[in-house]
């Protein structure tokens, strides 16, 4: 069960972007979770979060294929 930020209990965890996870143990006893989820924007990152991810993606993966080349041919 969640919670939203104004109390209202929400069956789907994306429309509770803020709140918390009530969780019951033995049916009396409960758990409460905090939570709060917040889009940030990082200041020394001249493009969009998803393609400085793509970028490293890419570049990992060429790094891979150089050393499988490079291993390949020795």
């Amino acid at each position: 069960m969640y919670r939203d930020e104004s109390g209202a209990v929400v069956a789907d965890p994306v429309e509770a972007n803020g709140g918390e996870i009530v969780e019951e143990i033995d049916g009396t006893q409960r758990r409460h979770a905090w939570f709060r989820i917040q889009e940030v924007e990082l200041d020394w990152l001249p493009v969009r979060e998803s393609a400085f991810l793509l970028w490293v993606l890419a570049l990992l993966a060429a790094v891979w294929l150089a050393i499988g080349v490079v291993l390949h041919f020795t």
